[in-house]
């Protein structure tokens, strides 16, 4: 019977999806919002996509962790107030920018360089025609396909918003490591992603869990005062090894089968209650989520192709399109802010010139 069923699941996938030379080729793309377009830059810049692929490959040659680094942000930007390149913004004289507020001070720091070198490839190929926010969402998406995950299409149009988000709004719209099912279910329908979306994405939620690193206060609370049951014995003592007190300030990787590798062992390693968060092992423990974790512990190509659709929805997440925002020429700063800036710069070297 167990046989049969499987059977039938993958007839049913063989309608849905196709992987020809390790390309996923979704039969139906998923729906865009207006304003985007799967050939965007055709005309303004052509070669945006080999380029964003050259610099990924360069940087991940180097450190192929980088991949989870830039997974991470593409997703806490998009969650916060939309996929509009605003964590990318540095704080102003309006206050901290979103980089401050505390789920994102593990961002790293490198994924930010990552992103600014891509555009600065572009804009001498093409203008400054390409915003942060595309910028963004093609870095990730190569970053999947560099660290061995899926290659899928991403929608382009994507405007850089003028400010950035208070730290309230980002703290309040990014899924914590000790969220429970029922809260990461709810946090994913106000962004009008269903059950399966969440699970499919959960590796992001807290750092791109197939290869991405944790620091131990982001899960201690889950071997002190005393140890989770839902941890696994053995796996809960080599935490401990790591993690000597609460307030360690090691690191340990967050898939312990293969942690460089994206694939489905994530799904395997939550199986095995292996899972080093809480939002991670409860997805296993939750009737509404259990069957979804299995499934795709079982069948890769099923966790890949979730994986591809629910990343063209969440990249499309209140995006800015048409007249709205701006194409930035500095990630870090509105067009507005950098020539002020540039002004400011002028005139302290014209006095300079004087002296």
């Amino acid at each position: 019977m167990e046989k049969l069923m499987i059977l039938c699941l993958l007839c049913t996938l063989c309608i849905a999806y196709a992987i020809r030379d390790n390309v996923l080729t979704l039969n139906a793309d998923p729906p865009i919002v207006n304003g985007l377009s799967w050939t965007f830059y055709q005309k303004s810049c052509p070669k945006l996509e080999s380029i964003v692929k050259q610099r990924i490959d360069f940087h991940l040659k180097q450190d192929i962790t980088q991949a989870a680094g830039l997974l991470r942000l593409h997703f806490h930007d998009c969650f916060v107030q939309g996929c509009d390149g605003s964590v990318l913004l540095d704080g102003s004289t309006s206050g901290p920018s979103e980089q401050g507020a505390s789920p994102n001070l593990s961002l790293r720091k490198k994924a930010f360089e990552i992103i600014t070198d891509i555009k600065s490839h572009v804009d001498k190929a093409c203008g400054v025609v390409v915003s942060c926010a595309d910028v963004t969402a093609l870095a990730a998406k190569e970053s999947v396909r560099a660290a061995g995950g899926p290659q899928y299409r991403v929608p382009l149009g994507r405007r850089d918003s003028l400010k950035f988000a208070t730290q309230n709004v980002t703290v309040s719209n990014l899924p914590a490591p000790f969220f429970k099912a029922t809260t990461l279910i709810s946090a994913f329908a106000a962004k009008n992603l269903n059950v399966t979306d969440l699970v499919a994405l959960s590796e992001l939620c807290t750092g791109g869990h197939t290869i991405g690193i944790a620091h131990c206060t982001s899960f201690t609370d889950r071997l002190y005062p005393t140890q989770d049951t839902t941890l696994n014995k053995s796996f809960a003592q080599r935490l401990y090894t790591t993690c000597p007190s609460k307030t360690s300030p090691n690191t340990t990787v967050l898939d312990i089968r293969t942690p460089n590798v994206f694939d489905n062992k994530y799904y395997v390693d939550l199986m095995n209650r292996q899972g080093l968060f809480t939002s991670d092992q409860d997805l296993y423990t939750d009737s509404r989520t259990k069957a979804i974790v299995k499934d795709f512990a079982l069948n890769q190509d099923l966790f890949f192709h979730n994986f591809a659709v629910a990343m063209v929805k969440m990249s499309q997440l209140n995006v800015l399109t048409g007249s709205k925002g701006e194409i930035r020429s500095n990630c870090s700063a509105s067009n507005l802010q950098t020539s002020t800036i540039d002004i400011i710069e002028d005139v302290i070297d014209s006095y300079a010139s004087f002296m």
